[in-house]
């Protein structure tokens, strides 16, 4: 579960889509009534008051459940911070007929989670569509909406959990500068307080309090529910009414929040004073709610000012050196909420110099004049990642959920369209209305004659504003495709370009004819770049920074243009590139990738902005106890010597290093390098394969590597093992890591068991051993687990344990380690466990193969290491035809063998 999710309403909003269904005319259930349909979504009304929304998309064999009720941190009283958040915690501690609700996800194969914000709290589910997993959800939600325990003992457990979490982002300088900016912008609204709480208020929480706050707003017409995916509305309308509509509808009203944030009336200011090494300056200014017509304006303007690299504040912070990264945008709400600007101070800044500048750039945006080209390219970027989501009706389930808090479904598309319409004078009237001085949180309070304040509109009445809405036209779905492994292979074309690389196509009809790339191409052998790592490892960020034609700012406009997205990875060995497009604009993805792939120019400018931010970035970790613990960790399973690649630096050399490194050796390592031959490229989507492939070649087919890419051999080289603690002062969050290598590849005949051993262990998330025992049962972490992965190639493994705690706390999370470790190799997994393990790995494995950029990653690595997915179908004959016999022998062979290392910091 997270909490303070930044996924603003309009955040989300910029995630609208517009999946549809042609509209069908239903037979409803009783006490059931159609209310509104907009661009294939259609509401629903239960007799109860439970709002319904249906969103069908057959193009993927997947369904989404979110469940979101109109209660966040807004609704607490006096005493109650954090209530909201904790009761999201309480939900999944089970019900009389539900009593495992972890374990029963993790069997179902049920990705899951809740969030809880300032406006709305919700539930999510997805899931691979078929079987009983949709009816079994919704019966789910129904019964813990009125059913839930809500006990005592639950909130012993969980309340150190939330507590843990809570420490968690206290180590954190952003999210505790962004909490106290709130508060002390709003004096009387709960808007200023965070939703994790008061720590007082966390730890003395009175269970009956958190039962009345259950029964108060958990109820049918204060929520709804949305069913996205491969449905018939019919028969989700069914289940919803069977499951749902005997719940009645309280007597009670429910309770409705009536406090109004005062005009502020002059600048204020906060400072945060820690240990660390992150230095941060933001702005607040009061706004409208979502729902006002402003709002959409200052979305637009958010992008003017924040965007990187076009934004004003980029221009005028970042490349001259006066902040290393800087942001902008509003924080909309169901009151009013605020404009947020935040700044990075560089190592050797001034931060005053930075805060000045920052202030600046805000409060005096509107003397220099707002151009159509700028309005227009922040128009179409946020337009852009609207319509980029075309083909995601899941994820689109999921971001309306903030345009339900501000107050009704619709408002996400009713924002998309004002967006739309916005002018350069509506740019400027709102910069000049809430850019003011006395609206500032920064900020100090300066006795003024004449206070020049902004008033902040009401919230519209939104039910008169929607009235008669419709929405656009509904776009046209796509194929309904078959995810298996035999179809995949029999659609799947692969050709070998001149220089041979290798292709692997994969066409399909996809919702907004959306096209998925994944590329990447190798080189060298390990002496070619034997001390030239930092050098090539800094080599990727550059290339989407410029080029001989086209600078930052350009590549980007040209991306908005396309309606494409690149993605650009890799170090000193290869690079990786994952792109998303459309079927129209595939051509000019394709030349626009070449053309960063080969011709860099390396800018200077970009050059100096990129070593101060890595610089930056590697400074903030000095005393972060994940940071350093697991620097230390890797330090100590790294043979290598300085120089190779694969050599774990401390934390004073990478700095060094990011300091002595030149452009020209960026530019030498680029030309003597970078090349195809030794790769692949895969496309997933609507394209055509002949066109695609004649498109490939004519860009990359005669682009071949002076450097023949040399695989070198990485196998297991476990070092003694070893205990170690480093202190970081002043972080409330401590950080322990345990880990082992083991001679394993994937090809290994225990690979299949080992990894549903360590699902078991601790990879299967809060219904694992360590989930129960140090989160569940004993609430010592917020976040604890492990992983397991093995190379394809070489006989290397890791299996990793990890948690996070209170410093006082580490010494019972390893115990708890120890002693689970202990049970697992002795007594091994018992037969419902194993099931539910593999059940769950099987149906997210089906989910991963569902979405395409996993696809096209996945054609790509197949081609690189000469599989298809058949060898996929046989990993998971193998993972269903596992016996408890199997697992236990495949633990005491490897697992209880292998020498643990075990490294924490904190503040001991």
């Amino acid at each position: 579960m997270t909490t303070n999710v930044a996924a603003r309403w309009l955040g989300a909003c910029l995630l609208a889509v517009a999946l549809a269904f042609p509209a069908q005319a239903l037979t409803l259930p009783e006490g059931v009534s159609e209310v509104a349909s907009v661009e294939g979504i259609t509401e629903y009304r239960l007799a109860n008051g439970l709002r319904v929304l249906v969103f069908p998309d057959v193009t993927k064999p997947t369904v989404t459940v979110n469940l979101t009720y109109l209660v966040g941190s807004r609704h607490e009283g006096y005493g109650e911070t954090g209530m909201a958040h904790l009761l999201e915690h309480l939900l999944f501690k089970g019900t009389p007929t539900n009593d495992d609700i972890p374990g029963e996800m993790r069997r179902r194969g049920i990705s899951y989670n809740a969030t809880t914000w300032l406006d709305r709290t919700n539930y999510f589910g997805s899931f691979a569509a078929g079987e009983d997993n949709l009816d079994w959800l919704l019966a789910l939600e129904a019964d813990r909406m009125v059913n839930s325990h809500v006990a005592r003992a639950d909130l012993d457990s969980e309340m150190t959990v939330v507590r843990n979490e809570m420490e968690r982002g206290e180590t954190e300088p952003t999210r505790v500068l962004m909490s106290r900016l709130g508060s002390t912008a709003y004096l009387w609204h709960n808007y200023g307080n965070s939703t994790i709480g008061a720590r007082a208020d966390v730890e003395n929480m009175p269970i009956e309090a958190l039962q009345a706050f259950y029964k108060r707003y958990y109820r049918p017409d204060n929520a709804t529910l949305l069913v996205a995916g491969r449905v018939e509305p019919a028969d989700v309308l069914a289940r919803v009414a069977k499951h749902f509509g005997p719940i009645a509808r309280p007597a009670s009203p429910l309770p409705r929040t009536y406090t109004l944030e005062p005009i502020q009336d002059g600048e204020r200011e906060i400072t945060v004073r820690r240990v660390g090494e992150t230095r941060l300056v933001a702005l607040g200014y009061h706004i409208p709610a979502s729902a006002h017509p402003d709002t959409a304006a200052l979305q637009v303007l958010g992008q003017v000012l924040g965007d990187t690299p076009s934004g004003r504040l980029h221009k005028s912070l970042v490349e001259p050196g006066v902040a290393v990264g800087v942001s902008a945008g509003p924080r909309l709400l169901a009151e009013p909420g605020q404009f947020l600007s935040m700044a990075m101070v560089p190592v050797d800044g001034d931060p005053e110099v930075t805060a000045a500048a920052l202030i600046e750039g805000v409060e005096k945006a509107a003397d220099t004049a707002f151009t159509e080209a700028e309005v227009e390219r922040a128009r179409n970027r946020l337009l852009k990642a609207i319509e980029l989501l075309f083909n995601d009706a899941n994820r689109t389930a999921m971001s309306l959920s903030e345009a339900i808090a501000a107050g009704d479904w619709r408002l996400f598309f009713l924002h998309r369209d004002r967006i739309a319409e916005v002018t350069v004078a509506d740019v400027e009237r709102v910069s000049r209305h809430y850019f003011k001085p006395a609206n500032r949180t920064l900020a100090r309070f300066v006795p003024t004659e004449s206070p020049d304040r902004a008033e902040i509109p009401a919230a519209p009445d939104v039910a008169q504003l929607l009235e008669g809405y419709k929405g656009r036209e509904a776009v046209a779905a796509g194929e309904a495709f078959d995810p298996s492994p035999a179809n995949i292979d029999a659609r799947t074309q692969t050709t070998t370009l001149s220089n041979g690389t290798e292709v692997a196509l994969l066409p399909k009809q996809t919702r907004g004819e959306t096209i998925t790339l994944a590329l990447q191409f190798r080189f060298g052998d390990i002496e070619d770049v034997t001390g030239r790592d930092v050098a090539g490892g800094l080599v990727p960020s550059m290339l989407m920074r410029g080029t001989g034609n086209l600078d930052r700012d350009q590549i980007s406009q040209r991306l908005d243009a396309l309606k494409s997205r690149i993605g650009i990875g890799g170090g000193s060995r290869s690079v990786n590139v994952a792109a998303t497009t459309t079927r129209e604009h595939l051509p000019g993805l394709v030349a626009l990738l070449a053309e960063v792939l080969k011709s860099p120019a390396f800018p200077a400018d970009e050059f100096e902005q990129l070593r101060g931010q890595a610089i930056t970035g590697l400074e903030a970790g000095r005393n972060q106890p994940q940071s350093v613990a697991g620097r230390a960790l890797r330090r100590h399973f790294s043979p290598w010597p300085k120089g190779h690649p694969w050599y774990a630096s401390t934390l004073d050399e990478a700095i060094a290093d990011m300091q002595g490194v030149t452009l020209e050796q960026l530019r030498a390592f680029h030309a003597e390098f970078y090349g195809a031959g030794f790769g692949e490229i895969s496309l997933v989507g609507d394209f055509e394969a002949d066109e695609a492939r004649a498109l490939l070649e004519m860009h990359f087919g005669d682009w071949t590597t002076t450097k023949p890419y040399v695989h070198v051999a990485d196998p297991a080289n476990p070092p003694d093992a070893l205990v170690r603690d480093f202190k970081t002062p002043d972080q409330a969050n401590a950080a322990v890591y345990r880990r082992a290598e083991l001679p394993v590849s994937e090809d290994h005949p225990d690979y299949a068991a080992l990894v549903v051993a360590n699902n078991i262990l601790g990879g299967g998330g809060m219904k694992s051993r360590l989930g129960d025992r140090v989160r569940q049962t004993e609430g010592l972490s917020y976040s604890v687990g492990s992983s397991f992965s093995a190379d394809v190639l070489d006989p290397h493994a890791t299996l990793s344990l990890y948690a996070i705690a209170a410093p006082e706390n580490v010494a019972k999370v390893r115990k708890a380690f120890d002693e689970e470790l202990a049970r697992f190799f002795d007594e091994g997994v018992t037969e419902a466990e194993l099931k539910d393990a593999v059940d769950g790995i099987l149906k997210s494995r089906v989910m991963s193969r569902a979405d395409d950029g996993n696809l096209a990653s996945l054609l790509r690595s197949n081609l690189e290491y000469d599989r298809s997915l058949a060898w996929s179908a046989e990993l998971e004959a193998r993972y269903a035809a596992l016996t408890k016999a199997d697992v236990d022998r495949a633990i005491r062979e490897h697992f209880a063998s292998a020498g643990f290392s075990d490294f924490a910091a904190g503040d001991f």
